[in-house]
């Protein structure tokens, strides 16, 4: 391809709004132009790329016998209200509607129209397994869409999506896409840290997300020192750094060396630093109990104190009852921090926040801040595991202004649930090998998901077992963002002057740069270019009329892997040659033109071969 042939507009300066080096190379570098505030179209330079990081993902998807479809972008408004997620997405979903008032919605994802494909087409057990994907483009109206195309809100997505008639069947492809989701971003020269994840709106059993390391990331990752142990902050546990009892009896045991609860003044004190200097003690010693508004919870709460006073609905066909809504309280040792990701999974909820200040007086009878776990009535208590290891604690007694002293657990309260809590931070000791764990920000570029039957249940999916009975086909999903993963490449390879593109996701894999177009250069520089291209080899060969130092500079700036500087210098040498180098290396070296060709191109091969080998 001749340069003054393609469209390649590169800038000198920074667009204003590009913060991060992917969004400001890419502009420079004439790959993508900003048709509005998180909508981008890519040019042919950026489009190129694109579709190498395309046709790897395909490739990989292909390889562990997925197959691909092409759903429509627009997808039916009563497919997401048979889910329950309708109402559940929120307005980061862009719903239409068509000149009938029906209403549809732009995709932002795609279990629903997946799933109505199968369930109109599945009937017997012999149909599964059976892997779709796509790669197609998804819609989600982020408030404030930003870094380029890292967080637009057109982008695309290849999603795919499985189905099983068991969990071990499920296990066995969800297996498969973690390999492969391996080789691809190793196969586009990315460095990705696998990550426990908490399943969020998408539900499900459990998830792993692959993570890029980023200053500018969404996510805080928790890895440790010591060993393989990686997680997103949302589901993060670590080694408990308390004693607590084995049993309810064996706090009792504990509990009668305490002394008998006392209540005692706090004036003007409500907060846990505010108690530690009255008290002089430390946050360790308090238990923090904050109320909890939580919607839309699956959990059974009529044997829980107030839950059969609240009222069931069921949200779809077949899908499990839920509360609307339900207020629960929450107890953490006064140093931690509550995890609302976690408690919205441990209650099964849909979205769980702090309740409103009305709310706190209601339930509990005080202000806010002087809330306890004792004598608490009317409301079920979740308690964090770190709780029971508390027999000589301090908390909020449900009033203004006074505290309870000498709280045992097990004597004094006994919570509705335990469960792990907290939010780990760096310094908390791992939970697998004792090692001190550390945090990271990392960006999102591929999720999996064990849905279960979520998706399949609520929509009525079904199909026949070798003995003629239905069952509710198990469900997973796989996603990965191409143009976050295109990206997060530049955020990895780049230099001062510009991108240093991995060979496997190149534009170009060479560019030809002649000194000057014309007479013996030109005829040079056209038969080293006819001759890579003829042995496969992808070429942009510099024809403009510029000097040689613009076209170094936009060399650096595109990244493509392979300079070939062609000048008349080099060709009056003894030994005619040409002038080679790696982008991203300092020094170049002098190629025999009689060889030049069949040399690169080797070169170009093995950079490929060692790429996906390390995929492998």
């Amino acid at each position: 391809m001749h340069f003054t042939q393609t469209f390649i507009p590169t800038l000198r300066e920074v667009p204003a709004d590009a913060v991060i080096v992917s969004h400001r190379l890419m502009f420079r570098a004439g790959m993508i132009r900003k048709l509005a505030n998180g909508l981008f179209a890519y040019l042919p330079l950026g489009l190129r790329s694109f579709r190498k990081v395309e046709k790897i993902i395909r490739e990989e998807m292909d390889a562990i016998g997925a197959l691909e479809i092409k759903p429509t972008v627009v997808i039916p408004g009563e497919l997401w209200k048979e889910s329950g997620r309708w109402d559940s997405m929120g307005e980061a979903m862009l719903r239409v509607k068509n000149r009938l008032d029906a209403d549809f919605v732009v995709s932002p994802t795609a279990e629903e129209a997946v799933t109505a494909l199968i369930r109109d087409e599945l009937s017997s057990y012999r149909q599964l397994p059976l892997t779709l994907y796509q790669i197609n483009t998804k819609y989600r109206d982020e408030i404030r869409p930003r870094y380029g195309i890292m967080r637009g809100r057109e982008f695309v997505m290849k999603d795919a999506y499985s189905y099983h008639t068991d969990d071990a069947g499920l296990d066995e492809t969800y297996r498969a896409m973690g390999r492969a989701y391996r080789r691809i971003f190793k196969r586009c020269g990315l460095s990705v840290i696998p990550v426990k994840a908490d399943s969020g709106a998408m539900g499900g059993s459990s998830s792993e997300e692959f993570m890029v390391e980023s200053e500018i990331g969404d996510n805080t990752l928790i890895l440790c020192k010591s060993c393989a142990y990686a997680a997103n902050v949302e589901k993060a546990a670590c080694k408990s750094d308390c004693d607590a009892p084995d049993s309810i009896e064996t706090a009792k045991i504990r509990a009668a060396a305490t002394p008998a609860i006392e209540t005692i003044d706090t004036p003007d004190v409500k907060t846990i630093d505010e108690l530690c200097a009255f008290l002089k003690t430390d946050a360790k010693s308090f238990i923090k109990t904050l109320i909890y508004r939580a919607l839309n919870v699956e959990l059974d709460l009529s044997k829980t104190p107030g839950g059969t006073k609240l009222e069931k609905r069921k949200p779809a066909l077949d899908a499990p009852e839920v509360y609307p809504e339900a207020f629960f309280a929450v107890a953490i040792r006064g140093d931690l921090n509550v995890n609302e990701v976690k408690l919205a999974a441990i209650l099964k909820a849909s979205e769980v926040s702090l309740a409103s200040d009305a709310d706190v007086v209601r339930i509990t009878g005080a202000p806010v801040g002087f809330a306890g776990p004792v004598g608490l009535s009317g409301i079920p208590l979740v308690a964090d595991t770190a709780v029971s290891a508390l027999n000589d604690a301090v908390a909020g007694a449900l009033a203004k202004d006074l505290h309870y002293a000498h709280i045992a657990y097990g004597r004094d309260f006994v919570p509705w649930l335990s469960a792990d809590l907290r939010t780990v931070i760096a310094g908390d000791r791992c939970a697998l090998c004792g090692g001190e764990l550390y945090e990271k920000k990392g960006n999102e570029l591929g999720h999996i998901f064990k849905l279960g039957r979520k998706y399949t249940q609520a929509m009525g999916a079904h199909y026949l077992d070798e003995s003629g009975k239905s069952h509710i086909p198990t469900m997973g999903t796989y996603g990965i963002g191409l143009d976050r993963t295109l990206a997060s490449v530049i955020e990895e390879h780049h230099d001062d002057d510009g991108i240093i593109w991995p060979m496997t996701v190149a534009p170009y894999q060479v560019i030809v740069i002649p000194v000057k177009y014309e007479g013996a250069v030109k005829t040079v520089a056209d038969q080293l270019v006819s001759s890579l291209e003829h042995a496969g080899i992808e070429v942009l060969l510099d024809d403009r009329n510029e000097r040689p130092g613009v076209k170094f500079k936009d060399a650096d700036l595109i990244g493509i892997p392979y300079r070939v500087v062609v000048g008349d210098k080099n060709l009056s040498l003894d030994i005619p040659g040409v002038e080679v180098k790696r982008r991203g290396e300092k020094e170049s070296r002098l190629f025999d033109i009689n060889k030049a060709a069949e040399t690169l191109t080797g070169m170009v091969y093995a950079e490929i071969a060692q790429l996906n080998r390390n995929g492998a």
